[in-house]
Protein backbone atom coordinates (compact mmCIF):
# COMPACT_ATOMS: atom_id res chain seq x y z
CA UNK A 1 0.00 0.00 0.00
CA UNK A 2 1.36 3.42 -0.93
CA UNK A 3 1.68 5.91 1.86
CA UNK A 4 3.31 9.29 2.09
CA UNK A 5 5.25 11.00 4.82
CA UNK A 6 6.49 14.54 5.17
CA UNK A 7 10.21 15.17 5.07
CA UNK A 8 12.18 18.36 5.63
CA UNK A 9 12.10 20.83 2.79
CA UNK A 10 14.93 21.56 0.39
CA UNK A 11 18.14 23.06 1.79
CA UNK A 12 19.43 26.56 1.13
CA UNK A 13 17.90 29.11 -1.21
CA UNK A 14 15.67 26.51 -2.91
CA UNK A 15 14.17 25.64 0.47
CA UNK A 16 13.61 29.32 1.23
CA UNK A 17 11.87 29.84 -2.12
CA UNK A 18 9.77 26.72 -1.55
CA UNK A 19 8.73 27.85 1.94
CA UNK A 20 7.94 31.41 0.79
CA UNK A 21 5.78 30.17 -2.09
CA UNK A 22 4.06 27.71 0.28
CA UNK A 23 3.20 30.46 2.76
CA UNK A 24 1.94 32.75 -0.03
CA UNK A 25 -0.24 29.96 -1.49
CA UNK A 26 -1.71 29.13 1.91
CA UNK A 27 -2.49 32.77 2.59
CA UNK A 28 -4.07 33.31 -0.84
CA UNK A 29 -6.19 30.17 -0.51
CA UNK A 30 -7.33 30.95 3.03
CA UNK A 31 -8.18 34.59 2.29
CA UNK A 32 -9.85 33.65 -1.00
CA UNK A 33 -12.09 31.00 0.53
CA UNK A 34 -13.01 33.25 3.47
CA UNK A 35 -13.81 36.19 1.18
CA UNK A 36 -15.92 33.97 -1.05
CA UNK A 37 -17.84 32.64 1.96
CA UNK A 38 -18.38 36.13 3.40
CA UNK A 39 -19.45 37.50 0.03
CA UNK A 40 -21.91 34.66 -0.51
CA UNK A 41 -23.34 34.89 3.02
CA UNK A 42 -23.70 38.66 2.75
CA UNK A 43 -25.48 38.25 -0.59
CA UNK A 44 -27.90 35.67 0.83
CA UNK A 45 -28.62 37.83 3.90
CA UNK A 46 -29.11 40.88 1.71
CA UNK A 47 -31.48 39.02 -0.61
CA UNK A 48 -33.65 37.36 2.05
CA UNK A 49 -33.51 39.89 4.88
CA UNK A 50 -33.39 43.19 3.00
CA UNK A 51 -34.85 42.09 -0.34
CA UNK A 52 -31.78 43.28 -2.25
CA UNK A 53 -28.89 41.20 -3.52
CA UNK A 54 -25.38 42.61 -3.58
CA UNK A 55 -24.99 43.86 -7.14
CA UNK A 56 -21.32 42.87 -7.26
CA UNK A 57 -21.46 39.45 -5.54
CA UNK A 58 -21.37 37.30 -8.68
CA UNK A 59 -18.39 39.15 -10.17
CA UNK A 60 -16.44 39.06 -6.90
CA UNK A 61 -17.01 35.30 -6.61
CA UNK A 62 -15.92 34.86 -10.24
CA UNK A 63 -12.65 36.65 -9.48
CA UNK A 64 -12.14 34.60 -6.31
CA UNK A 65 -12.82 31.29 -8.10
CA UNK A 66 -10.09 32.04 -10.65
CA UNK A 67 -7.70 33.07 -7.87
CA UNK A 68 -8.41 30.00 -5.70
CA UNK A 69 -8.21 27.59 -8.64
CA UNK A 70 -4.83 28.76 -9.88
CA UNK A 71 -3.32 29.18 -6.41
CA UNK A 72 -4.66 25.71 -5.61
CA UNK A 73 -2.85 23.87 -8.42
CA UNK A 74 0.54 24.85 -6.98
CA UNK A 75 -0.66 23.99 -3.49
CA UNK A 76 -1.79 20.53 -4.65
CA UNK A 77 1.55 19.91 -6.34
CA UNK A 78 3.44 21.06 -3.24
CA UNK A 79 1.61 18.57 -1.03
CA UNK A 80 1.69 15.67 -3.48
CA UNK A 81 -2.10 15.80 -3.86
CA UNK A 82 -2.17 15.80 -7.64
CA UNK A 83 -3.91 13.07 -9.59
CA UNK A 84 -1.63 10.14 -10.36
CA UNK A 85 -2.07 7.01 -12.41
CA UNK A 86 0.30 4.83 -10.44
CA UNK A 87 -0.34 1.19 -11.37
CA UNK A 88 2.90 0.87 -13.37
CA UNK A 89 4.80 3.25 -11.08
CA UNK A 90 3.85 1.28 -7.95
CA UNK A 91 5.41 -1.91 -9.35
CA UNK A 92 8.84 -0.32 -9.76
CA UNK A 93 11.69 -0.36 -7.25
CA UNK A 94 12.57 2.90 -5.50
CA UNK A 95 15.37 3.88 -7.90
CA UNK A 96 13.18 3.38 -10.96
CA UNK A 97 10.28 5.28 -9.30
CA UNK A 98 12.64 8.12 -8.50
CA UNK A 99 13.90 8.27 -12.11
CA UNK A 100 10.35 8.10 -13.45
CA UNK A 101 9.31 10.86 -11.04
CA UNK A 102 12.17 13.04 -12.33
CA UNK A 103 10.88 12.55 -15.89
CA UNK A 104 7.25 13.14 -14.91
CA UNK A 105 8.02 16.23 -12.83
CA UNK A 106 10.30 17.69 -15.52
CA UNK A 107 7.72 17.13 -18.26
CA UNK A 108 4.92 18.53 -16.10
CA UNK A 109 7.03 21.60 -15.25
CA UNK A 110 7.63 22.21 -18.96
CA UNK A 111 3.88 21.92 -19.64
CA UNK A 112 3.11 24.35 -16.79
CA UNK A 113 5.65 26.90 -18.04
CA UNK A 114 4.24 26.55 -21.58
CA UNK A 115 0.73 27.14 -20.27
CA UNK A 116 2.05 30.15 -18.36
CA UNK A 117 3.48 31.56 -21.59
CA UNK A 118 0.25 30.99 -23.55
CA UNK A 119 -1.88 32.41 -20.76
CA UNK A 120 0.14 35.64 -20.89
CA UNK A 121 -0.72 35.85 -24.61
CA UNK A 122 -4.37 35.29 -23.79
CA UNK A 123 -4.29 38.05 -21.17
CA UNK A 124 -2.69 40.41 -23.70
CA UNK A 125 -5.40 39.65 -26.26
CA UNK A 126 -8.11 40.11 -23.62
CA UNK A 127 -6.56 43.42 -22.60
CA UNK A 128 -6.60 44.57 -26.23
CA UNK A 129 -10.39 44.13 -26.38
CA UNK A 130 -10.85 46.69 -23.60
CA UNK A 131 -13.73 44.71 -22.07
CA UNK A 132 -14.80 45.67 -18.57
CA UNK A 133 -16.66 43.83 -15.85
CA UNK A 134 -20.20 45.19 -16.14
CA UNK A 135 -20.79 45.79 -12.44
CA UNK A 136 -17.36 46.52 -10.97
CA UNK A 137 -16.18 48.33 -14.08
CA UNK A 138 -12.56 47.25 -14.13
CA UNK A 139 -10.82 45.44 -17.00
CA UNK A 140 -11.61 41.74 -17.41
CA UNK A 141 -7.98 40.85 -18.11
CA UNK A 142 -7.14 41.66 -14.47
CA UNK A 143 -9.17 38.63 -13.36
CA UNK A 144 -6.90 36.36 -15.37
CA UNK A 145 -3.60 37.62 -13.98
CA UNK A 146 -3.78 34.74 -11.50
CA UNK A 147 -3.60 32.19 -14.33
CA UNK A 148 0.05 32.66 -15.38
CA UNK A 149 1.05 33.11 -11.74
CA UNK A 150 -0.57 29.79 -10.84
CA UNK A 151 1.01 28.00 -13.80
CA UNK A 152 4.44 29.49 -13.02
CA UNK A 153 4.26 28.54 -9.34
CA UNK A 154 3.16 25.02 -10.27
CA UNK A 155 6.00 24.78 -12.81
CA UNK A 156 8.46 25.88 -10.14
CA UNK A 157 7.04 23.31 -7.72
CA UNK A 158 7.43 20.48 -10.23
CA UNK A 159 10.95 21.66 -11.07
CA UNK A 160 11.83 21.54 -7.38
CA UNK A 161 10.28 18.06 -7.17
CA UNK A 162 12.47 16.89 -10.06
CA UNK A 163 15.51 18.39 -8.31
CA UNK A 164 14.56 16.73 -5.01
CA UNK A 165 14.29 13.34 -6.71
CA UNK A 166 17.59 13.88 -8.56
CA UNK A 167 19.43 14.60 -5.31
CA UNK A 168 17.79 11.99 -3.09
CA UNK A 169 17.79 8.23 -2.66
CA UNK A 170 14.04 8.18 -2.04
CA UNK A 171 11.16 8.83 -4.44
CA UNK A 172 9.40 12.13 -3.66
CA UNK A 173 5.91 13.14 -4.77
CA UNK A 174 6.81 16.75 -4.00
CA UNK A 175 9.70 18.56 -2.37
CA UNK A 176 8.82 17.26 1.09
CA UNK A 177 6.37 14.39 0.56
CA UNK A 178 8.17 11.09 0.27
CA UNK A 179 6.47 8.14 -1.40
CA UNK A 180 7.01 4.89 0.46
CA UNK A 181 5.26 1.61 1.00
CA UNK A 182 4.42 -0.29 4.12
CA UNK A 183 2.73 -3.59 4.69
CA UNK A 184 -0.79 -3.32 6.00
CA UNK A 185 -2.29 -5.99 8.20
CA UNK A 186 -5.82 -6.60 6.79
CA UNK A 187 -7.11 -7.63 10.22
CA UNK A 188 -6.22 -4.22 11.68
CA UNK A 189 -8.06 -2.29 9.00
CA UNK A 190 -11.57 -1.16 9.85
Amino acid sequence: MSTTSRQPSLPGILGAIDRWIGHAESLILAVGVLLMALNTIANVVGRFVFGESLFFAEEVNRILIVMITFAGIGYAARHGRHIRMSAFYDLLPVTARRILMIAIATFTAMVMFSLCYFSIGYIASTQATGRLLPTLGFPIYLIYLWVPVGFAVTGIQYSLTAYRNATSREAYLSTHVIDHYQDVDPEKQV
